[in-house]
């Protein structure tokens, strides 16, 4: 469950570029989710919740699939550099 809320919170707001925001205001909130979670982080460890460590552990796993799908999107800029820049294909919802 917390994996399809992190990764739908990351596609809505913008994996690669942000979504209807400048780059300074996608940047604070990543930041403002990541002390968020490292808050819950906390509570959930040092009050043993185990229903919201295991909701974390899935919220961790969606954002370390919104990390691979963000690298995934550098290195196919990389690839397409190196063949040039006629390539006008559009981006599909995760960015690349």
């Amino acid at each position: 469950m917390g994996f399809f809320i992190m990764l739908g919170v990351m596609v809505g707001i913008g994996i690669n570029q942000p979504r209807g925001t400048s780059i300074k205001t996608w940047c604070y909130g990543y930041l403002a989710i990541s002390v968020v979670f490292d808050v819950l982080v906390v509570l959930a460890l040092l009050f043993q919740i185990s229903w919201l460590t295991e909701l974390l552990l899935g919220i961790s796993a969606g954002a370390a699939t919104g990390l691979a799908i963000h690298v995934a999107h550098h290195i196919s800029e990389v690839g397409e550099h190196g063949k040039g820049s006629g390539n006008n294909k559009p981006k599909g919802i995760f960015g690349f």
